[in-house]
């Protein structure tokens, strides 16, 4: 087992048929490590397991076999749960790569699991894109100075070092919600890169 101060940083549901599957991510403080808690309950019916997102529980987890070691069962929790700041996170530029080196070790890997730092969801011609924050200043810059000559807008720019949001979670609430509280500034991110995008 593994005994760390676990964030919970995301749970969500999936129906599947006549089952409801529940994924809770979480993210251990000191080891660094991200773990996969997948529970299941009857078609209509919430899996029992349940864990407040943004909270930090002290506890042990055991992972299973295989799968990068992301899956993992929640074993004994010590004391309250206490809430927390964002975990750290990476660029939208380096994401890719993280995905790549997954995907050497298991080629038939869907997504992987990472937490985005300051990225800024823009839109863009095929949907929306997280953009990194950072790369903003230069992308005014350099639109302010090419706008004339080459119709080059701070959209584009912005979209230089950025992550397509995957086509399934465009029709979802989560992105119109992740727009609103952004508000146009940087944002931390937590979700799965895979070959359609974020």
């Amino acid at each position: 087992p593994v005994r760390d101060q676990w964030l919970v940083l995301t749970q969500y549901d999936t129906p599947d048929g006549k089952i409801v599957a529940r994924r809770i991510w979480l993210y251990g403080r000191g080891s660094g490590r991200t773990a996969l808690l997948l529970s299941f309950g009857a078609a209509g019916r919430s899996p029992a397991q349940a864990l407040p997102v943004g909270a930090t529980i002290d506890a042990e987890l055991t992972p299973y076999p295989g799968g990068g070691q992301l899956r993992a069962e929640l074993g004994e929790q010590f004391g309250a749960t206490t809430a927390a700041g964002p975990p750290p996170g990476i660029a939208a530029a380096a994401a890719p790569a993280v995905y790549g080196n997954a995907l050497r070790d298991d080629p038939w890997l869907d997504a992987w699991p990472v937490t985005l730092r300051d990225v800024i969801p823009v839109p863009s011609k095929d949907g929306w894109q997280l953009a990194d924050a950072h790369a903003d200043t230069h992308a005014e810059t350099h639109a302010d100075a090419h706008a004339d000559a080459h119709a080059f807008t701070r959209a584009d720019a912005r979209t230089g070092s950025a992550l397509p949001i995957a086509p399934a979670a465009l029709s979802r609430p989560g992105l119109w919600k992740l727009v609103a509280l952004s508000g146009g500034g940087p944002v931390t991110v937590f979700g799965e890169i895979g070959h359609r995008g974020f």
